[in-house]
């Protein structure tokens, strides 16, 4: 049984887009989602610098193209579930048929814009805790006032809160962690602090209709399938202001007796997660067109 996922953000890196534009109709396959919401991704998949991608505007719709993209060039592709991290949510709801390729983008554009404000309104950041336990960490974050935005799994925590908060993490941190490392996002993502986010994104929501899943959809809210394209939407608005747990998510792939995990461009995080927690679980990233042979051998061996 093989499980497709899509990173979320952080995955984007200067040019990961410049190869896979070279795939016969991708470049114009693009510039039409590009019309359609208003942003320029080719130019910011290919000639834009670290710091232009690292807005959140920016970013999300560029992590969705990419993951609808690169997943399209793989071919008929017939997963026994799908899911995503953060914004890789929304790329999962268009693997499962719950939204189309433009309304995905559509939507993600508006919460790429929504939480853009919501982070301007305060200077917030993230940071991953590399290693400790993570009860212990959890209650060391909730003195310091910060709260485990992701709970990633494979002794991965992530922290979200104000730089004053995420200074003093760097002072003091929680017994047991090897490593803070500050993320290259642009807020708190996942925590109160994008309350005002839900709102403008729930009004985007209202415009959509969605189909019910197609395949099994694995939420971040809880690792629970979802079985009803409503309720996908609704936990998609929802899930901007409230932890991914991703943690449980993988616990689903173990109960659904997953054996490959596929994790469409720009692969490598979640694949790194499940190769400390999902032992046994064949897993590739899709980085370049280059793991196309190989990603197309792994969906032969592990789908029906």
């Amino acid at each position: 049984m093989l499980v497709l996922v899509a990173p979320g953000q952080g995955a984007q890196t200067p040019g990961f887009l410049t190869e896979w534009l070279d795939l016969p109709g991708a470049g114009e396959r693009v510039a039409v989602w590009s019309d359609a919401i208003g942003l320029d991704l080719v130019h910011y998949g290919t000639k834009a610098d670290a710091d232009a991608i690292r807005d959140t505007a920016v970013a999300q719709p560029l992590l969705v193209a990419a993951g609808l993209l690169s997943a399209s060039a793989l071919g008929d592709v017939a997963p026994g579930a799908v899911a995503g991290h953060s914004v890789g949510e929304i790329t999962a709801a268009a693997f499962a048929g719950v939204l189309d390729d433009t309304a995905a983008l559509s939507l993600v554009r508006e919460r790429g814009l929504a939480m853009a404000d919501a982070a301007a309104i305060t200077e917030t950041g993230m940071a991953a805790l590399l290693g400790g336990d993570p009860g212990t960490t959890v209650a060391h974050l909730e003195k310091l006032g910060l709260t485990p935005a992701n709970i990633n799994g494979a002794g991965q925590i992530v922290a979200a809160g104000t730089r004053e908060q995420l200074a003093a993490l760097e002072a003091d941190k929680p017994e047991g962690v090897r490593r803070v490392v500050m993320l290259q996002v642009a807020g708190a993502f996942h925590t109160h602090h994008m309350g005002p986010a839900v709102d403008t994104l729930a009004k985007a929501a209202e415009a959509l209709t969605p189909g019910d899943p197609k395949v099994t959809y694995v939420s971040n809210k809880d690792g629970k399938a979802v079985g009803t394209g409503a309720e996908v939407l609704d936990r998609l608005v929802g899930q901007v202001a409230n932890p991914v747990r991703w943690d449980l998510c993988m616990e689903t792939f173990k109960e659904l007796g997953v054996t490959a995990l596929l994790e469409v461009c720009p692969g490598g995080t979640l694949t790194g997660l499940a190769k400390r927690a999902l032992p046994g679980v064949r897993t590739l990233a899709l980085k370049t067109p280059a793991d196309l042979d190989a990603a197309r051998e792994l969906v032969a061996e592990h789908t029906a």
